[in-house]
């Protein structure tokens, strides 16, 4: 086991996080050669150089679209990040987002800031201004919700807190988020059946190459009319031209994002919000405490949690033994040809955990004695191996 570590900083790190790094262990600055791992805030990685030496990267938050992650895979490099730690943050600005747009909030708040004259004259506005303002109660309307993760489960269950009917869509949800969700949340088929059921439509997903433009025109049109679009997710996964041509054509009647441009900030019936959706002091401190243990984790025991790019992977450490992580590509035979290294040089295998996730796989083996350099670059030298090291 490595003595110290060195961890270069992209960005200003919470200190709370910081400080689950021990300084007797831990070297952390934002200027350092050959540090053992990176972490990141939203510093725009595909930009940099990541050194040889970096073992592991750690995003302090969810989205990882800053992190060349196919890259990083390729090298046998875990890419952690922070699910849940800003969940009730977004929560919150979501259901703000969804407030703001029932009851007109924002385009109310310009009016009442425009009227001028004596508090008579201004009273006399506000009358007879107030009633282009109508909006309506949330209790009894539908939500829809498109994914069901840390945020999208929170968000489901406040809306029903609020009185709210609401629907979920995500055919990947995990068993854990499954046991956090209201049992009285419904069920939608399908996106179109989302849609075709929701008020108010919320997405919660990563953006890939299957939610891009995600809330397109066509699904739009399959809103009931007077409905509410929200996005705290990323900009991409709704379609700013179809939805601009929804509000303008009466059908839509809001959309509240957190990624303002030249097309949407101007709009009467759009709030764009500066990018809000994790900034409070406590979110940013959950994240930062979160990546920093799971960093710290595999640095020191090999564990991978809340990682993106590699499958979770938790042996248990026990004393005497010699631990060793090798990451891999997810062919055949690999645990197969690293146990016969092993047993060529006489050491005994006392627990081994081999996990896979889509194409690449991930193997802690705990030996009786210590595992020589020389066997290492042997297990190195397998095709297959992205990546070994004694812990």
């Amino acid at each position: 086991m490595a003595d110290h570590y060195r961890i270069l900083t992209l960005n200003n790190i919470s200190a709370r996080g910081l400080d689950r790094l021990p300084r007797e262990r831990y070297e952390v600055a934002s200027d350092l050669n050959q540090p053992d791992a990176i972490l990141v805030r939203s510093a725009d990685m595909h930009k940099t150089t990541v050194p040889a030496s970096v073992l592991a990267i750690g995003r302090a938050g969810a989205g990882t679209n800053n992190i060349p992650v196919a890259e990083l895979s390729k090298r046998g490099i875990p890419v952690f990040n922070a699910p849940g730690a800003n969940a009730n943050a977004v929560k919150e600005l979501v259901l703000a987002g969804l407030l703001l747009a029932a009851r007109n909030i924002c385009q109310a708040w310009s009016f009442a800031r425009g009227v001028s004259g004596d508090d008579h004259a201004i009273d006399e506005a506000v009358e007879k201004g107030k009633k282009q303002f109508v909006g309506f109660e949330l209790p009894g309307r539908t939500l829809g919700v498109i994914g069901l993760g840390a945020i999208g489960v929170e968000v489901a269950n406040s809306a029903q807190a609020l009185g709210m009917k609401v629907l979920g869509y995500d055919p990947q949800i995990t068993v854990h988020r499954a046991w956090q969700l209201r049992s009285s949340v419904g069920q939608a088929l399908s996106l179109d059946d989302l849609f075709a059921r929701a008020d108010a439509v919320s997405v919660h997903v990563p953006l890939n190459n299957e939610t891009r433009g995600l809330v397109s025109a066509a699904r739009l049109n399959l809103m009931r009319k007077g409905g509410v679009v929200l996005n705290f997710a990323r900009a991409p996964i709704v379609d700013d031209a179809a939805v601009i041509a929804s509000l303008n054509a009466g059908h839509l009647a809001a959309y509240v994002c957190d990624f303002p441009n030249n097309a949407l900030k101007d709009h009467p019936k759009v709030v764009a919000l500066p990018h809000l959706g994790a900034s409070t002091g406590e979110a940013e401190e959950n994240c930062a405490v979160m990546v920093a243990d799971t960093v710290r984790e595999y640095l020191e025991n090999g564990n991978i949690r809340n990682c993106v790019n590699f499958p979770e992977s938790q042996l248990p450490r026990v004393p005497g033994v010699t631990r060793l992580a090798v990451a891999n590509r997810n062919v055949p035979n690999m645990v197969g040809q690293i146990s016969t290294c092993l047993a060529a040089a006489g050491l005994n295998i006392a627990d081994l955990l081999n996990k896979s996730r889509g194409e690449y796989a991930y193997t802690l083996i705990d030996v009786d004695s210590a595992v020589p350099q020389s066997i290492v670059g042997q297990i190195r030298g397998i095709e297959g191996v992205l990546a070994a090291r004694v812990l």
